[in-house]
Order: C-alpha cells, then sequence, then structure tokens
C-alpha cells in the first residue's frame, strides 16, 4: 500500500511529455461512466531505468477512494465540515494504476460510474485531489486535507442536448496555479488533453468546431495542448446536440 501512494501522489509532479483523457459514457436516462485517464509512459520511458535500479516493484492494483476514506475516517473528521465535504466527492471514484519500470509503463484510471451526469464531479479536479491525499498515511502527519482547486467543470444533459462548461471559482488561486507551471511551458507543450465521449444517440451538432467522430457518429473526440487548457479551463467548453 506504501508504494500505491506513493505513486499517487507522483502524478502531479509528472505532467511533462503526458496525456489526459476525459472519457464519458452517457445513457438515455443520464446515468453513465466517467474516467480520466492519465498516460505517463513516456516519463517513465525516461525514469523507469533508475527506478529498475532501485528494484522497484511493478504495480497492477485499483484503489477505492471509498475504503481509503474509512480507513482514515478519524483524521477526516478533525477536518471543517467543508472539506469533509470535499473529500466526499471522492468516495464513488476507484483508481486502476500500473506502473511498470521494464515496460516503461505508466497509466492511471480513475473513473466512478453516475446515475445522473448533472451530479458528476469534476473529474480533473478529482483526480488532483486523489493525488494531493495520498501523502497523507497516518494521523500524525495531520490530517488528510485535499487540495483547493480554482476552477470547477458541470455537466448537463437535458433531452437530447448535453454541456460542459468550466468557471474559475478563484481568480487569485487560479494564477497561483499558472505562476506555479512557470518554467515548465517547454515540456507540458507536449502534453494534451483530449473529451471522448460516447452518447446514445447520433450527434446533430456541437459548438466544437474541431472535433471528431467516431463512424457511427455517436462518439465526439476533442483534443487541445495540456497548457492552453491549464491557462484557459473554458477552452473545453462544449455543447452538443443529439438527433432526436
Amino acid at each position: 500500500m506504501k508504494k500505491l501512494k506513493y505513486v499517487i501522489i507522483s502524478i502531479l509532479g509528472l505532467l511533462a511529455s503526458c496525456n489526459f483523457t476525459e472519457e464519458l459514457h452517457l445513457n438515455e436516462d443520464g446515468s453513465g461512466k466517467l474516467s480520466i485517464k492519465f498516460d505517463g509512459s513516456e516519463m517513465m520511458d525516461m525514469a523507469g531505468d533508475e527506478m529498475a535500479k532501485e528494484n522497484e516493484e511493478a504495480i497492477d492494483s485499483i484503489i477505492s477512494f471509498k475504503d481509503f476514506l474509512e480507513e482514515h475516517k478519524d483524521s477526516i473528521a478533525q477536518l471543517p465540515q467543508e472539506e469533509q465535504a470535499k473529500l466526499k466527492k471522492l468516495e464513488p471514484f476507484n483508481m486502476h494504476m500500473v506502473m511498470n519500470p521494464d515496460t516503461k509503463e505508466m497509466k492511471f484510471d480513475l473513473f466512478s460510474d453516475f446515475k445522473d451526469v448533472n451530479q458528476v464531479n469534476d473529474a480533473f479536479n478529482a483526480f488532483h485531489n486523489a493525488s494531493s491525499i495520498g501523502n497523507k498515511t497516518n494521523t500524525q502527519q495531520g490530517p488528510i486535507q485535499p487540495a483547493e482547486q480554482p476552477t470547477e467543470v458541470k455537466y448537463t444533459f437535458k433531452k437530447n442536448k448535453f454541456s460542459r462548461t468550466a468557471k474559475i471559482l478563484d481568480q487569485e488561486l487560479f494564477q497561483q496555479q499558472l505562476d506555479s507551471m512557470q518554467g515548465g511551458e517547454m515540456f507540458l507543450s507536449g502534453s494534451t488533453y483530449t473529451l471522448k465521449y460516447h452518447f446514445p444517440r447520433k450527434i446533430k451538432s456541437t459548438s466544437a468546431k474541431e472535433a471528431t467522430f467516431s463512424q457511427d457518429g455517436k462518439t465526439l473526440i476533442f483534443e487541445v495542448n495540456f497548457l492552453d487548457m491549464m491557462n484557459d479551463p473554458t477552452i473545453l467548453d462544449l455543447e452538443v446536440e443529439l438527433e432526436k
């Protein structure tokens, strides 16, 4: 378990030359599955040999955050109610982690089923919060706390129209986040953030002009530069209208 938690907290420092995919499977009744997939294999290609020298074992495991939060409930109970509520949002998620120095593979998949997409949590922020709590392995280190997130994303699906909308909640915190990335632009410029949305019916139209579609017309794929997305979260705002 120690190695698994080490992997989680390492994610935030491994964004260089890495790719995120936010994948959504939406059913007719508004239920479905949301996941955010992180592929850091390019980074592992550079770090794998060093990890192999340190005899790091390969990892292929699934973490249930429901179980994780139950394990740390005493520590969480010390937090203000607002912070507890933020952690509670992680409860539906599981994380599948694959990390293998020999095959130079590093992949993470944070996923959750949902009954109503209108109540879905922001997947990218959930990924960051999952990372931020991984370094609290015991109460002696202080209570577990989620990272403050300056943005939020909301999803809606009504009748035959779907939308994804990002909003900056705290401009000062948002600017601090941008400042923290200074110096890493050269590496981040090669990273991407991709939306891959599967709908129950054929797509009639979308506001994402550069999106591509599957052969059956039910899947939308929209890719942007990761650094562009971090500088302007609304770049991934979109509306999708489905055929009746």
